[in-house]
């Protein structure tokens, strides 16, 4: 048992690791656009600590190359100017173009929290996770757009049950020998 522990902790911080680079930069700078059948917007002079917006029917969240759909999107927005959305759906999807590459990193779950203060992006209940080739899968996903870093936790491990068999399930995809000769060079 300790060794399939250690052999999985080697792999997702291979994963981790593997052709590190971030999320667009210019992504944060970018205003915040949403698009619903629906929606329900508090008073933007309320004097409150923060303001609630609801979203619904068909949600689409885009800032620069991110773009988040759902079904649902309750939006907070507080005195600081960052704002923290709540998506929600039978599915949540969510990608985000990586800096300097033409490459995305997708995921998506049943629910998906996005905070533009700390750039961070969570997925709860069959989150799935896919950068290129490499794929994650768990329960529970926290993505950080800053650094790439990811943190996976199953059902057991949350304390949840909300199906038989959620573990965490990475793939890892070999890397190509011509492009690790095309770094040294």
């Amino acid at each position: 048992m300790r060794n399939k522990r250690f052999f999985l902790t080697v792999c997702f911080i291979g994963f981790v690791y593997l052709n590190t680079a971030m999320a667009e930069r210019s992504d944060r700078d970018q205003p915040v656009h949403l698009e619903a059948d629906q929606a329900t917007i508090e008073d933007i002079n309320r004097k409150e600590d923060s303001r609630v917006s609801v979203f619904t029917g068909n949600v689409i969240l885009t800032q620069g190359t991110l773009r988040i759909s759902a079904d649902k999107v309750i939006m907070q927005e507080g005195n600081d100017g960052f704002r923290y959305a709540t998506a929600t759906g039978n599915l949540v999807s969510f990608r985000q173009k990586r800096d300097g590459l033409d490459e995305y990193v997708e995921g998506w779950g049943k629910r998906v929290k996005y905070d533009t203060k700390h750039e961070k992006i969570e997925l709860f209940r069959k989150a799935h996770l896919k950068r290129g080739a490499d794929e994650v899968k768990g329960d529970y996903i926290s993505y950080d757009m800053t650094s790439e870093f990811f943190q996976v936790k199953g059902s057991t491990e949350r304390g949840v049950n909300t199906e038989s068999n959620n573990r965490v399930r990475i793939t890892i995809q070999p890397r190509n020998k011509s492009d690790e000769a095309d770094k040294l060079d």
